[in-house]
């Protein structure tokens, strides 16, 4: 081995080994990030605008017994009243409605009936119509004379009601124009609409009897 071999083995015998350079601690952490408040957004909201409700419209029937409502005389508080007969022929068997306004005469057959109160009982009540009529017979064979005057009963028709040979008639019910009552819908009759012999009378109801209106 030379000399320079020799040198050069102690030389790195007594040269320090190079020291590593020591790792870094990671010093970087992560910033912490501030939530941002969520923003919530009111919608205004819109207005409902109720859309009323078309009331049904009349049948026929119903328009016809308005009409005749109103030709009704009105009572002292304003109201205007309608009795709603039923008329029977007893040689024929042919029913018919009747529509007698107060205070207005109409014909039925031969006779000439004059409505002067009604009243039904409201609907939390037993049902109940109660009329005071007047009829008077015109038939041509005979002279003309009173056959009924006095109260009805719808729920007892038997109890004070019309002597005719001919013919028969007893209360329905009664209908006012007041606010919220609705025409009643009538069994359908092949009737022959009554005709008022003086419909546009403006004649004031007669007085009833004593306690008649109680």
């Amino acid at each position: 081995m030379t000399r320079a071999a020799l040198m050069l083995g102690a030389a790195l015998l007594v040269t320090p080994a190079l020291a590593l350079p020591a790792a870094t601690p990671a010093t970087t952490r992560a910033k912490p990030v501030a939530a941002k408040p969520a923003v919530i957004k009111t919608v205004a909201a819109k207005p409902v605008v109720a859309k009323p409700i078309p009331a049904a419209p009349l049948s026929p029937q119903q328009q016809s017994e308005l009409a005749s409502l109103n030709t009704a005389v009105p009572s002292k508080d304003g109201v205007k009243r309608m009795v709603i007969l039923r008329g029977l022929d007893k040689i024929t068997g042919r029913a018919s409605n009747i529509l007698a306004p107060i205070g207005v005469p109409v014909k039925y057959a031969t006779m000439i009936i004059t409505a002067r109160y009604c009243y039904s009982t409201p609907a939390s009540e037993p049902p109940e119509t109660t009329a005071f009529l007047r009829i008077d017979d015109h038939r041509p064979d005979q002279t003309e004379r009173n056959v009924f005057s006095g109260w009805m009963l719808a729920s007892s028709p038997s109890l004070n009601g019309l002597q005719h040979p001919l013919y028969d008639v007893w209360v329905i019910t009664c209908t006012t124009n007041q606010p919220g009552q609705e025409m009643p819908a009538l069994a359908s009759t092949s009737a022959v609409k009554a005709i008022s012999p003086n419909a546009g009378a403006n004649e004031a109801v007669p007085d009833l009897p004593e306690g008649a209106g109680q």
